[in-house]
Parts: C-alpha cells; sequence; structure tokens
C-alpha cells in the first residue's frame, strides 16, 4: 500500500531490490545510496528519484532477520556537466539527460512518427521526437509535463503544443511552413495568453528553465537537483 501510493505522488518506481537480489546495475546514480542506508538488508526495495534526494519504500529484514515494511530516505547527486559548445551545435537531448541523471532504457523506442506527423499536419522538432522516444510519459521535475504528441488546438493561430505545467502555461512552438521544423523557436502561451517567443529548440528550453535560476520561466529556484517523473514503466 506504501508503494502504491508513493507511486501515485513520485510515478513509476524503480527496482532496487527483488525477493532479496540486488539489481546488479544499480549504482550512485541509480540510488545505491538507499541500498546503503539499508546495509545491504532490502528485500524488495522501490525507488523515487525526487529533486536532491532519493525515497526508497519496501521491505527489508531487521537485526533479527525478520521481513518488516520500510521506509527510507538518502541524498542524491547528480553532476551536470559544463556546456560542450554554442547553442548552435550543443546535443540539448544528451545534456537534459546529464540534467537528470536519466539511466533508463529509451521509454518509447518504437513510436510511430510517421502517423502523429501525418495527423498534425507537419513534420516535427527532431530534439522533440528523441525527448519523447527517451523519456516517455511523465514531467521534468514533477512539474513540466512532456506530451506525447503535439495537441493541435492552438494551430489556427500557429502554435503546436509539445508541454504543458500546473501553472496552465503551454509550451509550444510558433510553426511556420517554409521553416525546417528543427528551426522553429519555442512560443509560452501564458495562463492570461500572453505569448512569449524563445529563440531556441524544446531540449535546449527545458534546460536553461531547469538550471538558469534568471531565466523568465525557471523552475531551477524549486529544486538544486532536477529528475524526470516517469508516469509508467516502459512495457
Amino acid at each position: 500500500m506504501l508503494v502504491d501510493r508513493l507511486a501515485d505522488r513520485y510515478g513509476a518506481p524503480r527496482t532496487l531490490a527483488l525477493d532479496g537480489f540486488t539489481d546488479p546495475t544499480v549504482d550512485e546514480s541509480r540510488g545505491a545510496a538507499l541500498l546503503a542506508v539499508l546495509e545491504g538488508r532490502g528485500e524488495t526495495i522501490r525507488a523515487w528519484a525526487y529533486g536532491g534526494q532519493w525515497i526508497g519504500a519496501g521491505t527489508a529484514r531487521d537485526a533479527q532477520g525478520v521481513v518488516r515494511p520500510v521506509l527510507a530516505a538518502a541524498p542524491r547527486r547528480v553532476q551536470v556537466p559544463a556546456t560542450g559548445g554554442t547553442a548552435r551545435d550543443e546535443d540539448w537531448v544528451e545534456r537534459l539527460i546529464a540534467i537528470t541523471a536519466w539511466t533508463s532504457p529509451p521509454q518509447r523506442p518504437d513510436i510511430d512518427w510517421a502517423q502523429i506527423e501525418a495527423e498534425a499536419g507537419t513534420r516535427l522538432p527532431g530534439d522533440y521526437k528523441r525527448m519523447v522516444e527517451t523519456f516517455g510519459e511523465g514531467a521534468f521535475d514533477g512539474f513540466l509535463t512532456l506530451n506525447q504528441e503535439p495537441w493541435t488546438h492552438l494551430r489556427e493561430v500557429g502554435l503546436l503544443i509539445w508541454a504543458s505545467t500546473e501553472h496552465e502555461n503551454l509550451h509550444c512552438w510558433q510553426t511556420d511552413n517554409s521553416t525546417d521544423p528543427d528551426r522553429w523557436s519555442v512560443a509560452i502561451r501564458t495562463f492570461d495568453d500572453e505569448v512569449v517567443l524563445f529563440d531556441c529548440s524544446a531540449a535546449e528550453f527545458i534546460c536553461r528553465i531547469l538550471l538558469d535560476p534568471h531565466h523568465p520561466f525557471t523552475m531551477a529556484g524549486y529544486f538544486d537537483t532536477h529528475w524526470f517523473m516517469n508516469y509508467r514503466e516502459s512495457e
């Protein structure tokens, strides 16, 4: 019940231990600090990233060997590499992977982009497609939800929506049929219908709002360490 309640709040968990066996791929980027807190006695442990901490729940053996429910927390640290070049030549999806310490396999590698683009009536930016394939369904910092396909209800005003927030801001592209989609600007449609333009890609925009405390739509003031909250595990 505890694991289910935490999953409702923090998304799909990572399994660190199952029936007494530890996942051999577990390291510092995957929640090893939680297993250290439990001193190797974890039986079945699920873990969630949340800002600068790991949260774990499940069962562990006590000093007498009795299996009991357990809840634990441990520090989570992420080393974000410096920008490798100019904005134009930076691989912003790879940088986003580093910022969030994403270590899971691609969540939606077989998504049918041909069908989605046909329904949208346009090709879509490559970095957006890579983000969906890599991260799947969920939200950056549990706040910025990545659409799995663009919302088209603002198409008549030249906007395609690729993400949204709890503050009712819509993250869009300002589309232009004469321009390569990879060159489309990001347009933020605010809750009061103001449109703010940024000359960058979707992945670059997310990287900047996660790291830059002075960005007008910054998320850097909420967490020093960032993550992607899965809404569901890959099949």
